[in-house]
């Protein structure tokens, strides 16, 4: 019987679940600016607006959502979420119908939706340490990343077809009805009681949860090379358009494959972490994703001197297999380690690391425009292998397995 079949029907509601909220979240991000230029005429610069409505929750609700998600019951405030997100679909769907739709209410809604995304990434890994045991962590895990994957590959092209074929309309309809079908999942999954924990100042249990991760042997290096990671990778992204096209003689339809081989490499990487993650040693898997990422940043480089599409596709596609075992190995790293009583603050630290995306955007625009696209990726070759550097000399790759769990009022540092 293999690894999958024997995750716990209990942990497959919150997998189904998780695939259509996710399916849910790219249709409408992908839905959201099309129906913001086709329908409403916006113009470029006032995209800004939508778009930091849309990437905002995550720096400002992460933290609250992890001390909810150590507080409550993790189903229930990711069923609330999701309703949520529902509800904000369902709202667009109704203006648009009304012919009442501008773009302050399509970024409020917009906001609103992102909120539920928030609160159900920071809960979700909180949750599932308590569905399976500890040896089916790492399959359940690539099974929660294979649906964000497949809902990351196929979202935007299936939300750009719906509005394309069927309108706005029944785009951000059908994304209200997947985010539905997720509450009915959720509503149907049975979560084991947790013990009570004390009522203390919120600032005091967000000190708690950063200076677990921050003082943890193990979290901290990974930590560190997420916010690396992010900024060398939103970096290179920042400019990598014009550069494929001005460089690299790419039309938009080449683009978009070149694009398109992050997915593929997301999905293979998914497809093959658990049986990766058999045969390596458990910190050589945590540090595989790092040195791909390297890796990718210099086939990327190379263009410059070999403009080559196929070795941007290459790039692509390793930043998408490395990475996505990363996510797979640390993240049941931080699950073994963290007490379930603070799963949900030590999850929204991490997601806080997202915050290094906006840090690379802007390095990419300040360099790019005082230099060159090409020096924006020699640059992002170089924190690339800064990244890998700190990963490889931290105690985390010499794990020559996973972590046994702890209990909560454990001293869980290494």
């Amino acid at each position: 019987m293999s690894t999958s079949s024997r995750l716990p029907d209990t942990f497959n509601r919150l997998a189904w679940s998780n695939l259509a909220a996710q399916s849910a979240e790219q249709i409408a991000l992908a839905a959201a600016p099309i129906v913001a230029v086709l329908t409403l005429g916006v113009a470029e610069g006032q995209t800004g607006l939508l778009q930091t409505a849309l990437t905002l929750p995550f720096v400002l609700f992460a933290i609250p959502a992890g001390l909810l998600a150590d507080r409550i019951s993790r189903r229930s405030l990711m069923a609330g979420a999701e309703a949520l997100r529902a509800a904000a679909l369902a709202a667009v769907v109704l203006l648009l119908w009304l012919g009442a739709l501008n773009l302050p209410l399509l970024a409020l809604l917009g906001f609103a939706a992102v909120c539920g995304t928030v609160v159900y990434s920071v809960a979700a890994p909180a949750l599932v340490p308590s569905l399976v045991t500890s040896e089916l962590l790492p399959a359940a895990n690539a099974r929660i990343e294979l649906a964000r994957t497949v809902a990351f590959a196929s979202g935007p092209a299936l939300g750009g077809a719906l509005v394309g074929w069927l309108g706005a309309s029944p785009a951000f309809a059908f994304a209200a009805a997947l985010s539905a079908i997720a509450v009915v999942l959720l509503s149907g999954l049975y979560e084991p009681a947790r013990a009570p924990v004390p009522r203390r100042h919120p600032f005091q249990e967000i000190r708690e949860g950063a200076a677990f991760v921050f003082h943890h042997a193990l979290l901290r290096p990974v930590f560190v090379t997420q916010f690396i990671f992010n900024t060398g990778w939103f970096l290179q992204l920042a400019v990598f358009v014009p550069y494929a096209v001005r460089h690299l003689g790419l039309s938009a339809t080449g683009v978009g494959i070149v694009l398109g081989m992050y997915g593929v490499g997301m999905v293979i990487g998914a497809l093959l972490a658990t049986r990766v993650m058999r045969r390596i040693a458990f910190g050589t898997v945590i540090g595989l994703g790092p040195v791909t990422g390297f890796a990718a940043a210099v086939v990327m480089a190379l263009t410059v001197l070999l403009p080559s599409p196929w070795l941007a596709g290459l790039s692509f596609f390793l930043l998408g297999v490395g990475p996505i075992l990363w996510v797979i190995s640390t993240t049941t790293l931080r699950q073994s380690v963290t007490p379930s009583s603070l799963l949900g603050r030590v999850s929204a630290i991490n997601i806080m690391s997202y915050g290094a995306r906006p840090v690379g955007s802007a390095l990419g625009a300040v360099v790019g425009g005082f230099w060159s696209a090409e020096a924006c990726l020699y640059l992002a070759a170089a924190v690339f292998a800064v990244q890998a550097l700190v990963i490889w000399l931290s105690p985390a790759v010499a794990l020559d397995r996973q972590p046994k769990m702890v209990e909560d009022g454990a001293a869980a540092r290494c």
